[in-house]
């Protein structure tokens, strides 16, 4: 399956592929307890910070820190899978999130709404070693498989979040237990899910799909090249490919978090419980993790830039249909919800393809950690906003601002597919390392 990359001399293929199927399974079993640790709690966070402040505009802020904590961590952790390969990394990062939930359930029990920031802003590293992670599925993956690759990795989470808001109501209960606020229950349970999803990586996750990758291709010699932030962003900037594809990650990440981060509160208002708004939170966790296989295979077949094109029309019609939904309705959230899960997907599982395959391999770590830092930094600002336009304009303001913000990519997407219509991300099967790589500064 791996002697599709030349690179790899043939009478090694086999090991190969051997240790990518075992990287696969452990990615997906710490996937699972990882989707369970980080969906519990931010599931929750917007109306524990409301509990707290009693202000809704103020709520949105959770999802501000967690994000910022998310791109903050980010860097650091991809140098060290830069030197040390993935599992350090990775383990790292959970260990990080699971300080930060017994920071939130401190900052629960003494009614401090600084201090919840804060360990929101730890929790956020949750965030980024479920996303870091898929890139670990594609360290040995063959170009024509390198699709279906990360999205399995990103299916797997499906396990986990969709169960997680959904341990709301009988984490409430452990909370009560232990004489704690009932919403602090949830972060409580995330931090022992979070636990689990470091010990699987830090037993199993050997040896390093990268450090593999590495030595199969004779770079095992040479030292890791480790780029700064500002030496990544030259890296993108040479490869007009690598740019949109950080552009539409960036932006779907960013209108998914900042509607989905005042879902709750909006839900919260309109009289639903913490139950109803666990079933209806599944939903959009469903299209945004279910379907991703499928997306996987239609990045490998149909071609990158038609799937995250078709994942941006779908972010946009997601919007329409929440910011139209009457009073109450859960059957319109759900939906809009799921739509927005779906074009989630397509736009993260497309976009982080080709942006992996616009990379030289030397540096392509520290360039994945550059682009979901500016995931994450985007959607931090993004969910600030969110809260912000909730509190003054109301719900339906805040759809109609994430349909505006695609429309900027779409533009995007058009000029790079004008530039270069016979794009080898448009070939099924075809790599586009093939065409001229970045230069290395």
């Amino acid at each position: 399956m791996t002697a599709a990359d030349p690179r790899i001399p043939p009478d090694l293929a086999g090991r190969a592929a051997a240790v990518q199927r075992r990287t696969v399974r452990v990615l997906i079993g710490s996937q699972i307890l990882g989707g369970v640790g980080s969906s519990t709690g931010f599931s929750l966070s917007t109306l524990l910070a409301k509990e707290i402040t009693g202000n809704a505009a103020l709520s949105g802020l959770t999802g501000t820190f967690s994000s910022l904590g998310a791109a903050f961590a980010t860097i650091p952790l991809s140098r060290v899978m830069a030197a040390r390969g993935r599992r350090p990394g990775l383990v790292l990062g959970y260990g990080a999130a699971v300080v930060g939930t017994v920071v939130v359930v401190l900052a629960a029990r003494l009614h401090l709404y600084p201090l919840l920031l804060v360990g929101m802003a730890l929790f956020g590293s949750a965030s980024a070693m479920n996303l870091q992670a898929r890139y670990a599925g594609t360290d040995l993956a063959p170009a024509e498989r390198r699709g279906r690759a990360l999205s399995m990795v990103i299916w797997a989470v499906t396990i986990g979040s969709i169960f997680g808001p959904n341990l709301g109501h009988p984490a409430e209960g452990t909370a009560r237990v232990l004489g704690l606020p009932p919403l602090a229950g949830a972060f409580l349970w995330s931090g022992f899910a979070l636990c689990g999803a470091a010990l699987v990586l830090g037993l199993f996750l050997r040896p390093d799909p990268l450090l593999v990758a590495r030595e199969l291709r004779g770079e095992d010699a040479a030292a890791p090249k480790r780029l700064s932030l500002k030496q990544s962003f030259a890296v993108i900037g040479e490869s007009p490919r690598a740019v949109l594809a950080i552009a539409v990650v960036a932006v779907s990440h960013t209108v998914m978090v900042s509607v989905m981060s005042m879902t709750p509160v909006h839900m919260n208002s309109d009289g639903m419980s913490v139950t109803v708004i666990g079933l209806v939170l599944s939903v959009h966790i469903t299209g945004m993790y279910a379907f991703s296989p499928l997306v996987g295979f239609a990045v490998d077949r149909v071609g990158r830039i038609p799937v995250l094109s078709s994942g941006m029309a779908i972010l946009a019609a997601a919007c329409l249909v929440l910011g139209s939904a009457p009073m109450g309705s859960r059957a319109y959230t759900a939906a809009g919800l799921l739509l927005l899960g779906i074009g989630w997907s397509c736009g993260v599982v497309a976009g982080s393809t080709l942006l992996t395959e616009s990379t030289p391999d030397r540096v392509r770590p520290s360039v994945q950690g550059a682009s979901d830092f500016v995931m994450q930094g985007s959607s931090a600002g993004g969910a600030a906003l969110a809260g912000l336009v909730v509190g003054t304009l109301g719900y339906s303001w805040l759809a109609g601002l994430g349909v505006a913000l695609l429309a900027p990519v779409a533009v995007l997407v058009a000029v790079t597919s004008v530039r270069r219509p016979a794009a080898a991300d448009n070939i099924p099967g075809r790599s586009v390392q093939e065409d001229a790589a970045p230069q290395v500064p």
